[in-house]
């Protein structure tokens, strides 16, 4: 298959001929790296087989875009073409500008020992295999799976980088000079710090929200840097097959109850997740809210917050009044604390978040700080 002008293509739009990376992008097979995906449809996840349609696989491979490669614990090598699988994903080959970017804010270069964590397809492996040699990477995996695979099909493109099972959060498999995540972290584990050598860096996205961190490792054993103003999410690591069940009966209620508090909104309904900014400040308030929208009857917009602690909140923008109405229940008056956050957005034209200092202790206690406002995960 002519994949080369493909693969060069993909290049000139997340790189540069100048760069570093060009290179290593031009001469990765990512097809031979992702055979199978899913693609989303309205009944759940639809399974696609690259070599059955190769001028589709090809074209797929190379564009900007992430392929999903296992939901729930189904992985798209064990389905059948056209398979329908219901479930979230749990493991993707990721964009390839984002795994650039992050790549870039490690200043990943010659002679360092790099530790890729969430090797997935193993496209960032082989990125890093080209530019560094394989045998100064380690890529680490917790489904064995995947590092079975990936390993078999780097060996095919010929990198054999050191591909480790095992959780991220645990002890890490040597010392490193960088460790770049392509999974993100509820907080920095002490182990990367232990794994870190003096002077070295770690680069990571903090679950829930759309913060990239780099940080440098200090002489206390600990590190320090900030959250750089790209923005980036990547899933979030988990230590089973799948993630916690959603929170459908709390769902459920939040969609049919009256709320406890109710009260009117100047705002309208937010798609959370699609505003990061506001997403990223929620999650380091409030962290572990799901977001769910959809309409009423009318097609008036809604949107819902539930927390495992049981707390909910329900809004619905009438587009007579242009107010919305909100219910809330539970412990914690969740949109109570977007809107604080919101108000506070509109207030200072900004949130706190991005080009934050963070300060991480040596058992991994991060705390972010700027212009007066901190947060510690």
């Amino acid at each position: 298959m002519d994949w080369e002008p493909y693969a060069e293509g993909l290049a000139a739009q997340i790189s540069y001929p100048q760069s570093d990376w060009w290179a290593p992008i031009v001469a990765t097979p990512r097809h031979e790296l992702v055979e199978r995906w899913f693609t989303p449809s309205q009944r759940g996840w639809t399974a696609v087989d690259g070599p059955s349609d190769k001028p589709a696989w090809v074209k797929t491979a190379y564009s900007d875009t992430t392929l999903v490669t296992r939901v729930g614990p189904v992985h798209a090598d064990h389905t059948e073409p056209g398979q329908v699988v219901a479930g979230h994903p749990t493991s993707s080959s990721t964009l390839p500008s984002l795994v650039l970017t992050m790549l870039r804010h490690g200043r990943v270069a010659p002679g360092q020992r790099l530790l890729d964590v969430a090797t997935g397809s193993g496209y960032s492996a082989a990125l890093a295999c080209h530019r560094l040699g394989d045998h100064m990477v380690t890529t680490l995996d917790v489904d064995p799976y995947l590092t079975e695979v990936a390993a078999a099909r780097l060996d095919r493109i010929g990198w054999r980088p050191t591909v480790v099972t095992a959780d991220a959060g645990r002890e890490l498999p040597g010392d490193f000079d960088r460790i770049v995540s392509m999974v993100s972290m509820p907080r920095i584990p002490a182990q990367w710090l232990q794994a870190l050598v003096p002077g070295g860096r770690l680069v990571t996205t903090i679950a829930g929200t759309g913060l990239i961190v780099t940080a440098d490792k200090t002489d206390d054993g600990g590190a320090t840097g900030r959250v750089e103003w790209d923005r980036g999410s990547f899933m979030a690591t988990r230590v089973g097959d799948d993630y916690p069940p959603q929170l459908d009966d709390l769902f459920r209620l939040a969609r049919a109850r009256e709320g406890d508090e109710v009260t009117d909104s100047a705002y309208p309904v937010l798609d959370v997740m699609q505003a990061w900014d506001v997403w990223s400040m929620l999650s380091l308030t409030a962290p572990g809210i799901e977001h769910r929208t959809g309409t009423d009857d009318d097609g008036n917009p809604m949107a819902w917050m539930l927390h495992p602690d049981g707390s909910w909140a329900r809004a619905e923008t009438k587009p007579v009044s242009r107010t919305t109405t909100v219910h809330q229940g539970g412990p914690r008056h969740l949109y109570d604390i977007l809107e604080g956050i919101r108000w506070r957005w509109l207030q200072d034209g900004e949130l706190p978040m991005y080009g934050a200092r963070v300060t991480i202790t040596p058992d991994g206690e991060t705390t972010l700080s700027r212009g007066g406002w901190t947060a510690t995960l």
